[in-house]
């Protein structure tokens, strides 16, 4: 069946959407922002509780958070300790998870010239993260600390939403746990209250064609090795 117009700009805005690392110093416009979440605020989610609360940060706010990350990632204080509110990854990881993991970021660091014995280029980089890839938006997503398992499940919807429809206004995005352990700074500096879980942190801006860790594309298995059909 040949795809209507509107089933390949669907398809366009989710398959086109990847991680991005490098981006543009282009400013976003509110209104576009707005629209963005108004859109993805559509995303299902259990009895229509709408868990997520998003945190936007541009301009020197967003600048003097991303540098105390940076500095706090680079000069760790001995007496203060970074650790997540929930646990993202597996305490333990194994088959198939762990190869896939390794794949891609042994990908990334061959684009990028940096070998395994270049442990502070490699380091410097992870600090990239913590910068938002110099992307002029900085989105913070967090839900009250009171809900449960079902609304991370809703909370994947609504990020997912987003990026697909910034992607669909010729935006860029970036979804980033390594933010998760500084959620302590990013309270102080987003005014979350304590109340709130940190789920994530997310770049938003227009990629840089010129870097090369933007041609990174990673591989996503074929159908038949994750879905099983039934009658």
């Amino acid at each position: 069946m040949t795809p209507t117009p509107q089933q390949q700009a669907v398809d366009h805005a989710i398959t086109s959407r990847r991680s991005i690392r490098a981006f543009l110093p282009n400013t976003v416009d509110r209104r576009d922002i707005e629209e963005i979440l108004r859109v993805a605020s559509r995303a299902p989610s259990g009895s229509n509780t709408q868990p997520w609360k998003v945190y936007v940060l541009t301009n020197e706010p967003l600048r003097e958070m991303t540098d105390e990350i940076v500095d706090a990632f680079l000069h760790p204080d001995p007496s203060k300790h970074y650790t997540e509110q929930y646990r993202y990854y597996p305490d333990q990881w194994h088959s198939p998870y762990q190869e896939r993991r390794r794949a891609v970021g042994l990908a990334l660091y061959q684009l990028l010239g940096l070998g395994k014995e270049d442990k502070a280029g490699m380091r410097e980089q992870h600090a990239r993260n913590f910068k938002f890839f110099d992307a002029p938006v900085g989105l913070v997503f967090s839900i009250d600390a009171s809900m449960n398992t079902g609304s991370y499940i809703d909370f994947g919807c609504f990020l997912q939403n987003i990026m697909t429809a910034a992607r669909a206004r010729g935006l860029d995005t970036c979804p980033q746990a390594a933010f998760n352990a500084y959620h302590s700074i990013i309270r102080k500096h987003a005014k979350i209250p304590e109340s709130e879980v940190l789920m994530c942190c997310m770049a938003l801006g227009v990629a840089d064609p010129s870097k090369v860790e933007n041609t990174l594309v990673s591989e996503r298995e074929p159908v038949e090795n994750f879905a099983r059909f039934i009658g």
